[in-house]
Formats: structure tokens, sequence, C-alpha cells
């Protein structure tokens, strides 16, 4: 599988539930809950986190990119010149890591479990 943006979260801090209640009125999104403070869609080619995880929080959407390797993911972002923001951690579903882009912007990449 080529590597592709396929997920992206949205920092849902302030208003979680006010959050996921928007999207589902708006555009029927249906969301599985994963802890008190995380919610995701599981049905497109690109799904949508919620995050409202106050020790996680994010300070703009958050795109993900799906490999089916982490780990030379990784290689390849760090010699690529990619500055790591979060190395390699376990979450629901998979693994993953956050760089930050030459030009600022914050990303991750995550394998999912069953890889």
């Amino acid at each position: 599988m080529p590597a592709r943006i396929d997920y992206v979260e949205l920092p849902s801090v302030t208003a979680h539930e006010l959050t996921r209640a928007f999207y589902a009125k708006a555009f029927d999104w249906a969301f599985t809950d994963y802890g008190p403070g995380y919610a995701a869609t599981s049905n497109g080619a690109v799904d949508v986190g919620l995050n409202g995880q106050r020790d996680d929080a994010l300070s703009a959407p958050l795109p993900v990119i799906r490999v089916d390797d982490l780990e030379a993911a990784f290689d390849a972002v760090t010699k690529a010149g990619g500055v790591i923001a979060r190395p390699i951690f376990a979450f629901p579903g998979g693994r993953r890591f956050h760089f930050i882009d030459p030009a600022g912007s914050e990303l991750a990449v995550w394998v999912s479990a069953e890889a």
C-alpha cells in the first residue's frame, strides 16, 4: 500500500461533545468512542478523529499518513530532514510517531496493529 493521508485529527478539547454533535448533524457522521476524550469515524476513505484529551491537546488539525512499515518511514522522515516531535508510541489500533516538516507543519505517521 502506498503511503497516503487516511486520517485527520481535529482538536476538540473545549467542546468535545459539541464538536461531535456538530459533525453528526452536519454530515451524518457516526463516531466510535476510544476513551472519554477521543472519538473517531471509521467508515470513510479518510476518517476523522476528535481529540479532546487534555494531556494530548492539538493546536491545529493533524494529518495522519498510513504506511506499511513504521520504522522505515521513521528513518525516511529523519533522513529527509523532518524533526521528530513524538517518537514511536502505541495507541489503540496501532503505532505512530509525529514529525515537523521543513515548513513547520506537524504530521503523524501510523501503522495499523493488524500490519
